[in-house]
């Protein structure tokens, strides 16, 4: 599981022009899968993007989890996080899971950071042509693959 987080003041998603999910302060959270990708990956990623340490305490020292800041998480299926760009000028897409392996997945891994945040984690639309809006913060971005923890 691959996913891209950045610390924003607000963030929203749109299909066809009608926001289905948008926050104020707090993460948008990309998500990419795999077929190999199972609980555990969506355990340890969801609890790793909830208990970073990325706001800053009132020192101004990024020393606070979405979680302690009271931030919101909004997610966003990406498949695309799995290009492989190693062979000629057009992305591969192999690694990444099938949509129906990939959106039971996006679907618990939703529900699992929703339980580690203590409350609603707004999405896209799963498969659809989503226009993301955000105002990055700091900018602070990070990426995270389940199988490559550092």
């Amino acid at each position: 599981m691959r996913v891209v987080v950045q610390r924003v003041r607000a963030a929203s998603v749109a299909v066809d022009g009608k926001i289905c999910g948008e926050i104020g302060a707090g993460l948008l959270v990309l998500a990419g899968f795999e077929e190999a990708d199972g609980d555990s990956d969506l355990d340890w990623t969801a609890g790793k993007i909830v208990r970073t340490r990325i706001f800053a305490d009132d020192n101004g020292t990024m020393n606070r989890s979405v979680l302690e800041a009271g931030g919101d998480i909004l997610a966003v299926s990406q498949f695309t996080l799995y290009a492989s760009v190693k062979k000629g000028n057009r992305p591969s897409w192999s690694r990444a899971a099938r949509g129906e392996v990939s959106r039971p997945l996006f679907e618990r891994f939703v529900a699992k950071l929703a339980a580690e945040l203590g409350k609603p984690v707004p999405t896209g639309v799963f498969g659809a042509d989503m226009q993301v809006q955000l105002v990055n913060d700091g900018p602070v971005t990070l990426s995270i693959d389940s199988r490559e923890p550092e």
